[in-house]
């Protein structure tokens, strides 16, 4: 179940965003992975190929999850995540909207903190509540097991707000070896109210920058040796 934690106030310094001279301004050097939504994963594969020309492979299975995926790297520690509902379980416990999703669509993010324990801290501290770090897994078409942790926050806002992921130290990274050839060029984060959204990024001790529009939303570009893929939530 999600904790709702209770404590003092926000305390110690944020863990921000770090300077990189090789990462794109237009992209959180931190972010580790978008997720796209669709009820049927090879329409969603399908969506991504004919959009970049680059066909993303098979992930594998999430045990106790009720997904599967696809993936497609977008650099070295970035990457796409197709995920779809997996026909052989019935219960979804993140995202069961996707079994109502025809296109695919953008509907939700990760980001991999240098420290996870010390995002717990600061979402204990900022009286924000969560669920984790929680074990997390998934079995490739190979049979070898890729293992993770995870911080979910009770309420991301329907995706707008990302959720945290810390690979093991024996799991390979998707990026590294899912097919390649594409890039993120931009990935934006948008609010009516950009400066309470903002203060709640600060609280979770992110340093993001957040766009004025007239609802709330994510928009990325990824581009590929065939065209571009435009998603939003």
């Amino acid at each position: 179940m999600f904790l709702a934690l209770t404590g003092g106030a926000l305390a110690g310094p944020s863990v921000s965003w770090p300077t990189d001279a090789e990462e794109d301004d237009e992209v959180p050097a931190l972010l580790d992975h978008l997720i796209v939504g669709c009820r049927d994963l090879d329409r969603g594969i399908d969506f991504v190929e004919e959009n970049t020309g680059v066909r993303p492979a098979i992930g594998g299975v999430h045990p106790g999850r009720g997904t599967r995926n696809a993936l497609l790297s977008l650099g070295e520690r970035r990457y796409l995540e197709i995920m779809a509902p997996d026909p052989a379980q019935s219960r979804i416990v993140h995202y069961p909207q996707i079994r109502e999703m025809n296109d695919p669509r953008l509907i939700g993010w990760a980001v991999h903190p240098p420290d996870m324990a010390a995002i717990a801290k600061q979402l204990h501290e900022s009286q924000i509540a969560f669920q984790g770090p929680d074990d997390g897994s998934r079995k490739r078409p190979d049979g070898h097991v890729l293992t993770w942790r995870t911080v979910n926050l009770a309420d991301d806002r329907h995706g707008l707000l990302p959720f945290f992921i810390e690979w093991s130290a024996d799991s390979m990274h998707p990026a590294k070896d899912a097919p390649a050839r594409c890039r993120l060029e931009y990935f934006e984060i948008m609010s009516a109210d950009p400066e309470e959204l903002s203060s709640t990024f600060k609280r979770m001790g992110l340093d993001l920058p957040v766009e004025r529009s007239d609802k709330a939303r994510l928009r990325a570009l990824i581009s590929g040796p065939q065209g571009d893929l435009r998603l939003s939530t």
